[in-house]
């Protein structure tokens, strides 16, 4: 029987980036019927019925997926690889936030400030606390504090999900510092 653990990763995959490999189909906001989900994880050998899915869902200590108020449907939070419209709501975000990485990523930081990469939006964390866990990933983490407030005043969007993550569209340099 698969743990919590595989079933969030095929999760992650399947509404984050490769829908088609499910044979799902994912609406304009990124949500797709919890039934065909559940039929997908089937095919793949992944048992999973509705109540277990809804405990992926909850305990999720990323909060990665939501479920539609009716609970017949269901999308990732964010880190889309591909095309989504997200409802997030347009915030003006605390005069700090920051962001967690590793050294090897510093020298293309220093020059060109974060970007989305492979995602539509950089993701940053509210606290250090949060944006270490992040950085740990890939190893030892490097803490990047960003002036938010800053570029907020500059023009720059800021949304805010459901999981408390921060998104915009880029960070230059200029508001960046190391620690």
């Amino acid at each position: 029987m698969a743990d919590d653990r595989t079933i969030s990763k095929t999760l992650s995959y399947w509404l984050r980036h490769r829908p088609d490999a499910a044979d799902l189909t994912l609406d304009g906001a990124g949500w797709t019927d919890v039934d065909a989900v559940l039929a997908a994880l089937a095919g793949q050998r992944i048992e999973c019925d509705w109540e277990r899915l809804l405990s992926v869902v909850e305990t999720n200590d990323k909060q990665r997926y939501e479920l539609s108020a009716d609970g017949a449907r269901i999308r990732a939070t964010q880190g889309h690889s591909i095309t989504v419209e997200l409802d997030w709501p347009r915030r003006e975000p605390p005069e700090l936030l920051y962001h967690g990485t590793v050294d090897r990523f510093l020298t293309p930081i220093r020059a060109d400030g974060l970007r989305p990469m492979r995602r539509h939006h950089v993701h940053l964390s509210p606290d250090i606390a949060t944006a270490t866990i992040v950085g740990n990933r890939r190893g030892k983490a490097v803490i990047l504090t960003v002036r938010a407030g800053d570029l907020a005043r500059s023009g720059r969007a800021f949304f805010l999900t459901g999981n408390g993550v921060w998104l915009t569209d880029h960070v230059p340099p200029a508001f960046l510092s190391e620690g």
